[in-house]
């Protein structure tokens, strides 16, 4: 079994601003008449609980198969 790496606990700053980061991008995406998947809604929580960073969570979300390009 891999190793877990562990993350040290986000502070409430941190934690505020990566929901307003979320926040955010989903009026984006639903203003453009978007509509997000639960899989990215979860991704969307892990990150803001600070479970993953800004770099997996981009990663996930395009390994997830729910954007579309164009």
């Amino acid at each position: 079994m891999a190793p877990t790496m562990t993350r040290p606990p986000i502070s409430g700053a941190e934690r505020t601003r990566r929901e307003r980061e979320v926040s955010f991008a989903q009026g984006s995406v639903r203003y453009e008449g978007g509509i997000l998947s639960e899989e990215v809604e979860r991704l969307n929580a892990r990150y803001i609980d600070g479970k993953i960073d800004s770099d997996e969570l981009t990663a996930a979300i395009l390994a997830s198969g729910t954007v579309r390009h164009g």
